[in-house]
């Protein structure tokens, strides 16, 4: 099977998920894995599926076994996300905060990033420097004339929140 074949049978598992009733796309991962037990990119999708069912002990199992059987590009990209907010999610706030520096690292540009990775900041209890970083979000994306005319009052008070951390 070529990768572009193990591509197409892991979106149309995806596509074909029900959130309410994981249970079905977890056995296709799961099936596919026995295939391919090495693949960073299936690695990767059990773990989602795990994550969406509400099993986030069993999803950082194979998230984990992912990232060392060498997961990158796009894909790494879109792991980190899950990643750190299940790190967050069961208590392991301190890998999450490690988790989303070394994304925003790599991804500077990923707004979706900054955001869970304020809300890990949030959870650590350091709600300025939170709020600080969607503040610097906003002044950075959005680019409505109201937001842009008080563009240096917002990354005045993010710079201000930030240092307060």
């Amino acid at each position: 099977m070529t990768s572009d074949d193990l591509r197409r049978q892991l979106d149309a598992i995806f596509n074909a998920r029900d959130r309410a009733n994981m249970a079905p796309t977890i056995e296709a991962f799961e099936a596919l894995l026995a295939k391919h037990p090495g693949d960073p990119e299936v690695l990767f999708k059990v773990g989602g599926a795990y994550d969406t069912a509400g099993q986030e002990q069993r999803a950082l199992e194979f998230y984990e076994r992912a990232l060392d059987a060498g997961l990158g590009g796009d894909s790494l990209r879109a792991f980190y996300l899950p990643y750190g907010s299940t790190l967050k999610n069961v208590g392991r706030i301190e890998e999450s905060l490690v988790v989303f520096e070394r994304a925003r690292e790599q991804f500077p540009d990923d707004a979706a990033l900054v955001v869970f990775h304020a809300l890990t900041l949030h959870e650590s209890g350091q709600h300025g420097a939170a709020l600080g970083e969607v503040l610097t979000m906003v002044a950075d994306c959005l680019d409505r004339p109201e937001i842009v005319r008080y563009e240096p009052a917002i990354r005045g008070y993010a710079a201000a929140l930030t240092e307060q951390a």
